[in-house]
């Protein structure tokens, strides 16, 4: 449990870090995030970045067990 807080704190920092350079990255603009804008309505649903994000994460976790 010690290890897991410890590194996301360490993923936190560094995401705070590098922020002005990662919202520049296309994420959650990419083809298949869907986007619905009506008059008094708009839906946003990013799937797209969804199944990015949550595969670099599986595959971060997966090295870092090894």
């Amino acid at each position: 449990m010690r290890r897991l807080l410890i590194g996301i704190g360490v993923i936190s920092l560094a995401a705070g870090l590098l922020w002005p350079w990662l919202s520049k990255l296309p994420l959650g603009r990419l083809p298949g995030d869907i986007t619905i804008e009506r008059e008094n309505f708009s839906f946003y649903f990013p799937i797209t970045t969804s199944i990015i994000v949550s595969v670099l994460l599986t595959l971060i976790l997966w090295f870092w067990r090894k």
